[in-house]
């Protein structure tokens, strides 16, 4: 494992790079993208551990600290999405410089959502790895603004609040939710993406979510986003396995079904 700070114009952004003992032996790629605030830290081990078994099924591994979040530069307050986007694609560039085997990106939460839209500015074509993916980024911020309402549930001042937080975005204030300020870029770039496929086909999507209920299928927003991925040509493969949702959990999580289920998949990519 290396870890090391890649630079750019808005700061570092922190990186670990996992590789095989023979990396020119790698058999693909891999750009890890975490999930959206609090729900990185509670998603780390599960990244970690998977990072590790990737490795020893022949895959390079590139985990990256987003602009303001873990140990790279700035603060959360600082962060856009755009500038996510080209956090992705410097590491894309780095990436390149030590392997030119297959590329895929895996996101976890909203973190397959920029996923989806830096892959766009890629020249090149790229496989994808889903856990529990958010398919919509205006849904994913109406959820994550549901935290700061129930904190002031709690003090008895929830009233009004998704508005104020509306109004306060709107005349370029950042807001406070969880113990995070978001900037009103980073807030429009989020409720503004979706994740929808790019516009060049013929790769392999693995698309995972985990539950509780042993009779669990995948929702049908789901089942409608992966319908729209395959008609671009992808052959996606889509499955629930059982698990914890580990993103929130109040204490750290393993889902080691979700772990096979994506070592099992990982034979597809090429």
């Amino acid at each position: 494992m290396q870890p090391f700070f890649l630079p750019g114009e808005r700061g570092q952004c922190f990186c670990l790079y996992h590789t095989p003992a023979d990396v020119s032996l790698a058999r693909g790629a891999v750009i890890y993208l975490h999930p959206f605030a609090e729900e990185m830290n509670k998603a780390r081990r599960m990244a970690a551990l998977q990072s590790r078994a990737m490795v020893a099924a022949g895959f390079a591994v590139l985990q990256i600290d987003l602009l303001g979040c873990g140990d790279s530069a700035g603060d959360f307050s600082d962060a856009t999405w755009s500038a996510w986007q080209e956090d992705v694609l410097r590491a894309y560039r780095w990436l390149r410089t030590q392997t030119k085997v297959p590329l895929t990106l895996w996101g976890v939460r909203g973190g397959c959502l920029l996923a989806a839209s830096a892959a766009v500015h890629l020249p090149e074509k790229a496989n994808f790895i889903f856990w529990q993916p958010a398919t919509s980024g205006k849904q994913h911020w109406q959820q994550f603004m549901r935290l700061k309402m129930a904190g002031e549930l709690a003090s008895g001042q929830s009233r009004g609040i998704t508005e104020q937080l509306r109004r306060q975005l709107a005349a370029g204030e950042a807001v406070e939710i969880a113990g995070y300020t978001v900037s009103p870029a980073l807030a429009e770039g989020l409720e503004a993406a979706e994740l929808e496929p790019p516009a060049r086909g013929d790769r392999q999507v693995i698309w995972l979510e985990t539950s509780l209920r042993d009779d669990a299928t995948l929702a049908p927003v789901s089942q409608n986003r992966i319908e729209h991925w395959l008609t671009a040509g992808y052959a996606v493969h889509a499955k629930v396995v059982r698990g914890p949702a580990f993103w929130q959990t109040s204490e750290i999580e393993d889902a080691p079904e979700l772990l096979a289920a994506t070592q099992a998949a990982l034979a597809s990519l090429t």
